[in-house]
């Protein structure tokens, strides 16, 4: 069964969703091991920029290997 263009963006924004207080936690803990500052809003903001980078690359992905899917490929 084919899977809409809708649908993969829904599907990679759930995905990322899911990994967001994931990735703002461990920023949080692995920051200081570094020496960096850990802020809560800092990691907030900085979640958000790699989340709506990370949302582009899956949905991205996900049309490249469903048009190989649907060419035959």
């Amino acid at each position: 069964m084919k899977q809409s263009r809708a649908m993969s963006l829904v599907e990679a924004v759930a995905n990322v969703i899911a990994g967001y207080g994931v990735a703002v936690v461990t920023q949080l803990i692995v920051f200081p091991w570094f020496g960096l500052p850990s802020h809560l809003s800092d990691a907030l903001a900085i979640g958000a920029v790699f989340t709506l980078v990370s949302i582009l690359r899956t949905y991205l992905l996900r049309r490249i290997f469903e048009a190989i899917r649907v060419g035959g490929a």
